[in-house]
């Protein structure tokens, strides 16, 4: 689907459909060129990520713009990081990125919103991401590629943060938490209004040039 929906009380970003549009034209570029890179198929990429090949297809064709799930997935499958499905072109010099057009990645009921900040560029193995979370949302995220890391700032109400076995954190807007992100972890919004957070994902051992 090209539009997610929001949850009441939810600030949405401006101009979805635009922004769906371009998100599924950017994946659709990146994962064709890394598929042929890597020596995959779509139907091998459709059985590694266990994304449904109709869905795969769409995605591939850029009819249909993924969600998160979507995209670690599939970036797991082709073993790069998740920023090279998502990064736009080459580009040097100076890139803004406004509030008032951003691009957004959603989940499939649009309780958790990405939006990349600092986009990845494959010479630097590091991403940037502002995330907003529904009142009460809990999200929960697979284990991502063996090294991956994120470090977490919240910028505005109270998450709760459980990585693999260990025991929850509960953060409160200013506190932060690093982690090995290669378990299965959540993200909960604890109160009754939306809340934010700052995340980088850096990853061990990404490869040079998955932007090319």
């Amino acid at each position: 689907m090209n539009k997610t929906t929001r949850p009441a009380g939810a600030a949405p970003p401006r101009n979805d459909a635009d922004n769906s549009e371009r998100l599924a034209e950017t994946v659709a570029r990146r994962l064709e060129r890394l598929i042929t890179r890597k020596g995959r198929t779509l139907e091998r990429v459709a059985e590694l990520s266990g994304v449904e090949m109709d869905e795969l297809r769409a995605i591939a064709e850029g009819s249909k713009a993924p969600t998160i799930a979507h995209l670690w997935r599939v970036a797991n499958a082709i073993g790069v990081p998740f920023g090279s499905l998502v990064a736009a072109r080459e580009r040097s010099g100076v890139l803004v990125m406004r509030k008032t057009s951003p691009r957004v990645i959603g989940s499939r009921d649009g309780n958790f919103l990405s939006r990349p900040l600092f986009p990845y560029d494959g010479a630097r193995p590091v991403e940037f991401y502002e995330v907003t979370i529904a009142p009460l949302h809990l999200e929960r995220a697979e284990a991502h590629a063996p090294g991956a890391k994120e470090t977490l700032v919240v910028a505005k109400g109270e998450v709760e943060i459980v990585v693999g076995r260990e025991p929850a954190v509960r953060l409160e807007a200013g506190d932060a938490v690093d982690f090995l992100a290669d378990v299965p972890h959540s993200y909960r919004n604890l109160g009754d209004t939306p809340a934010s957070f700052f995340l980088v994902m850096s990853y061990a051992g990404a490869e040079a040039g998955a932007d090319g």
